[in-house]
């Protein structure tokens, strides 16, 4: 289409700090962390009184309704308490992350690119940046690892992937694959995320290109739907699959959910 430029796959740096990259993408995720952090001190001010005004009252409510929400699918107060700070910042930061990466001029406002001298967007939705999103999913994996570890100790832990073949030859075959789809994970959360976020981006500017103005409004909505839905999916997986690492070897109350 003449005229029309798809966004490219890789982010793009618009500035450097010393040998330091700034990129686009970058930018975007530094304005959701102080999106956050002005939230945060917001709510802080308020002094959580017993009798809550409308800002408190309203956070309160986002908090409760996702606690709840976790607990039901944990069904342990207590382990809700422990992992609900960790899976509630990972879904509240990709939702703002891609709520904000779909306002107006992100994506149109174009600088001139140290390399090359050509224009590129200042600014693009943090998680169509694949970095990004691989960043996010090895935090989640890290931290999934570490609390099973946490709760179950080395020996229990590792006896649900390292089965000696001459006590169950089957076992051992079947720890294989548990061992490898924790890896394979990570790929699976990076690119969920990335795919959707960069397939809405490329959407916007092909309805914009085509019919500006009016046709792009309905297909606002949905990215604002389809960025909540990828935050809450991207949450909910790592409240399972922490679920999951915390039981121990044996116990299938809970069956594993694939990502």
């Amino acid at each position: 289409m003449v005229g029309m430029e798809t966004p490219s796959i890789a982010s793009e740096t618009i500035a450097h700090i010393g040998s330091f990259e700034i990129r686009n993408t970058m930018l975007m995720a530094w304005m959701a962390m102080l999106i956050l952090i002005a939230i945060s001190l917001l709510l802080r001010g308020t002094g959580y009184k017993q009798i809550p005004g409308r800002f408190q009252a309203f956070m309160e409510l986002i908090v409760e309704g996702l606690f709840n929400f976790f607990d039901s699918i944990l069904q342990n107060p207590l382990q809700t308490r422990k992992l609900f700070p960790l899976v509630a910042t990972i879904l509240i930061f990709i939702a703002v992350a891609n709520w904000i990466g779909i306002l107006p001029g992100v994506g149109s406002i174009v600088v001139t690119a140290e390399e090359g001298h050509h224009a590129v967007p200042l600014l693009r939705s943090m998680n169509a940046d694949v970095n990004m999103t691989l960043a996010i999913a090895a935090i989640s994996f890290v931290c999934t690892q570490f609390l099973g570890l946490f709760m179950l100790g080395l020996r229990e832990y590792s006896s649900k992937f390292l089965i000696p073949p001459w006590r169950n030859p089957l076992g051992t075959f079947i720890g294989i694959l548990e061992l490898t789809a924790e890896f394979t994970r990570v790929i699976s959360f990076t690119f969920r995320l990335f795919g959707n976020i960069f397939a809405g981006e490329v959407l916007l500017i092909v309805v914009g290109f085509l019919v500006p103005y009016i046709a792009p409004v309905p297909f606002l909505g949905l990215e604002i739907f389809v960025g909540f839905i990828q935050a809450l999916v991207f949450a909910m997986l790592t409240l399972v699959f922490i679920k999951i690492a915390m039981t121990p070897h044996g116990d299938h109350s809970s069956e594993p959910a694939h990502a």
